[in-house]
């Protein structure tokens, strides 16, 4: 194994950083703008409504912490499963809220997460399926206490 000098470190460290604030860069474009968000994840192609179920409630006292339950109708096989689901806020400053993976070991395409709320908006998830397909589903919830600096 070669050593390297310090100059050669440098160059990676370097490296490494421009590599790392490259997706920032990219991502910064789209933050704020939902319908962006959702282009970029489903590649321009328009979700058609149905089989999600999102579970929000209409009024958040604090949102802070907004509980959100999804699902998506899947028989979850090799050859149909739900491969991602974006959740997105569209009030919150940045969009972009969470990315959930899946795969057909996970047997459903179920999720229980908390989110943050910056004040009574739209929560929209996109589901897009090993097909190719991609399915959407949009909640409204009140806060009454906002939780991004309201």
């Amino acid at each position: 194994m070669k050593a390297i000098n310090r100059r050669q470190a440098f160059a990676l460290g370097g490296g490494f950083v421009m590599l790392t604030l490259m997706p920032m860069a990219a991502d910064a474009e789209v933050t704020g703008d939902a319908a962006k968000w959702i282009e970029k994840f489903t590649g321009g192609k328009q979700p058609v409504k149905g089989k999600i179920s999102l579970d929000l409630p209409e009024i958040a006292e604090n949102g802070n912490t907004v509980p959100l339950s999804l699902t998506v109708e899947s028989p979850m096989t090799a050859d149909s499963y739900v491969k991602e689901v974006m959740i997105l806020a569209d009030g919150n400053p940045n969009a972009g809220v969470a990315t959930l993976m899946f795969t057909p070991l996970s047997g459903k395409a179920e999720a229980s997460i908390r989110i943050r709320l910056a004040t009574t908006q739209n929560v929209v998830a996109v589901a897009k399926m090993s097909d190719g397909s991609l399915f959407t589903e949009q909640k409204t919830v009140k806060v009454t206490i906002g939780g991004c600096g309201g």
